[in-house]
């Protein structure tokens, strides 16, 4: 079979549907690892319950709200409202400073799990179906992509709360600088 140079399949030999579940689960799992990556560097509970101002977040409550999201859109996915009537949307919002990283982390690769398992159990087929999200009629690819991006606009908020509660952060990319250097290496 015919190779792109990255080492996936060319896209003729597999289906665009094929290729796109490929890359979802692909870009969930990149997003994850990159918000944990943060997480981890977090020095103490209290840069995890951090909060700018009252009106803003902290990893946590944004922990609290992604798992909360994540459990609600892919319980039953394909069956019933990604908004399940049992989700208290709003109390993701609290502060939750009595929850610890550990325990934070729990709910969250649970909910992650859910999330993979049911995209493995999707195919090509499913990407046509229509399914809902408070009440609106959205395609399977669609909602996908919703969530991926709802989940990269709180994993680059993760990103800067930790950065900004760690003095001795270690840069998830390129670090500033090192532009010049990682153009060398790419190119060899």
């Amino acid at each position: 079979m015919p190779t792109q140079p990255n080492g996936h399949l060319s896209v003729d030999a597999r289906s665009a549907g094929e290729v796109y579940l490929e890359t979802a689960r692909f870009e969930f799992a990149r997003l994850r690892r990159l918000a944990e990556a943060a997480i981890a560097q977090a020095p103490s509970a209290a840069a995890i319950h951090h909060r700018l101002s009252e009106e803003t977040n902290s990893i946590g409550i944004l922990i609290r709200h992604l798992t909360g999201n994540l459990r609600s859109r892919w319980t039953d996915f394909l069956t019933t409202d990604g908004e399940k009537s049992d989700r208290n949307r709003e109390s993701e919002f609290d502060p939750c400073d009595h929850l610890s990283r550990e325990e934070l982390l729990v709910e969250w690769d649970a909910a992650f799990a859910l999330a993979d398992r049911v995209m493995s159990g999707l195919d090509p087929a499913d990407l046509a179906r229509t399914v809902h999200v408070r009440g609106e009629a959205l395609l399977v690819q669609e909602a996908i992509q919703r969530q991926i991006v709802h989940l990269a606009y709180h994993t680059g908020q993760i990103v800067l709360l930790a950065r900004i509660t760690t003095p001795d952060w270690i840069s998830l990319s390129i670090p500033r600088g090192a532009s010049p250097d990682f153009r060398r290496r790419y190119k060899q």
